[in-house]
């Protein structure tokens, strides 16, 4: 299994721990890590490497989010980077306590990239016309994306598992 980290995060692969397919042939990715997955997943395949399945925990999905909304992100992030991502991580597990995560250097550039990045369903599609299951998990209380928006958008080409309660992290409690 390969795992690509959220945003600004690193080793928080066991918060998924219950829905990982631990085989040698799956990618994950978790929030800002799924789109860095997707992009590992198509390049293995125009190798012919063989990728079964292709696992997305709560993706960023920022394309329904307006210019103002993403505007505001990149200005709260340079202005005071270290409080903009406190309060990113404790948006990501409300409506619960803020836990401990592993945090790994940043940049403006990565924000920017998943603000902006669009899912294509053609894109999605063509990975699963190679034979790759895709599976996204999205918890209905994520307070960082559309969870209902993503959940709309992925259910065209995955098999998507909304899960009642959980945040951004997929923890109900």
């Amino acid at each position: 299994m390969k795992f690509f980290s959220g945003f600004s995060l690193k080793n928080e692969q066991h918060y998924f721990k219950d829905y990982i397919n631990s085989s040698q042939y799956c990618v994950c990715g978790f929030s800002y890590g799924a789109i860095k997955a997707l992009s590992y997943t198509q390049e293995q395949l125009k190798l012919n490497r063989r990728i079964d399945t292709f696992q997305l925990f709560s993706p960023a999905f920022f394309q329904s989010k307006d210019e103002k909304f993403k505007k505001l992100q990149l200005i709260g992030y340079r202005k005071n980077r270290d409080k903009y991502l406190n309060e990113f991580l404790t948006s990501c597990f409300l409506p619960y306590e803020k836990k401990t995560v592993e945090q790994c250097e940043n940049n403006i550039d990565e924000l920017e990239e998943l603000l902006y990045y669009s899912w294509r369903v053609d894109e999605l599609r063509e990975l699963s016309n190679k034979g790759v299951s895709i599976e996204v998990y999205i918890g209905s209380e994520d307070k960082i994306i559309d969870a209902d928006k993503a959940k709309d958008f992925f259910l065209e080409v995955a098999t998507v598992t909304y899960i009642k309660n959980a945040n951004h992290f997929l923890l109900t409690n």
